[in-house]
């Protein structure tokens, strides 16, 4: 094993690599992105398992796609969202932006919901369904805060800055 060179710690060093260069995030961040990806990974395996009838009801139904294939199909993406949440962070700037855009594409859901009066999770008043709403828009805020994306979305833009694709 060979022991790096002072010139291999050199920032000109570290930017040449494949990953682009996160800077650390804070304690409460970190805590806060493990803990959403644990959520979308509940909620994937929900979507996928236990909970699928309770949230084949809340996909729309004037989308032209099969509800099931809905479910599965945004269960996949929670699972592979959450464990990029817990696991990815040299790459949490984009990740979180993949999150609060999939929160984003989730979201005619929720609406779809309250207008529709679906009751589902519990949700069996519009009083309840109507509270829901404002929630998704807190996990889109968190999902850009605890990953340090808005902050750092600079960081997205510096391989193509330099001429070189990642």
């Amino acid at each position: 094993m060979q022991t790096p060179t002072p010139a291999d710690r050199t920032p000109a060093a570290a930017s040449s690599s494949r990953t682009p260069r996160t800077p650390r995030t804070s304690l409460p961040r970190t805590i806060a992105r493990v803990v959403l990806g644990g959520f979308l990974l509940f909620a994937g395996i929900a979507h996928l398992s236990f909970a699928r009838e309770e949230f084949r009801a809340q996909v729309p139904t004037w989308l032209p796609l099969d509800a099931d294939f809905v479910v599965l199909a945004s269960g996949v993406v929670e699972v592979l969202l959450g464990l990029a949440l817990i696991a990815a962070w040299r790459w949490r700037v984009a990740v979180g932006f993949t999150v609060a855009a999939f929160f984003v594409a989730v979201f005619p859901g929720n609406i779809s919901q309250y207008v529709t009066g679906t009751d589902a999770f519990g949700l069996d008043t519009d009083a309840a369904r109507l509270i829901r709403l404002p929630f998704q828009v807190l996990l889109i805020g968190l999902a850009i805060w605890s990953t340090g994306a808005w902050r750092d979305r600079r960081e997205l833009l510096e391989p193509f800055r330099r001429g070189r694709m990642l």
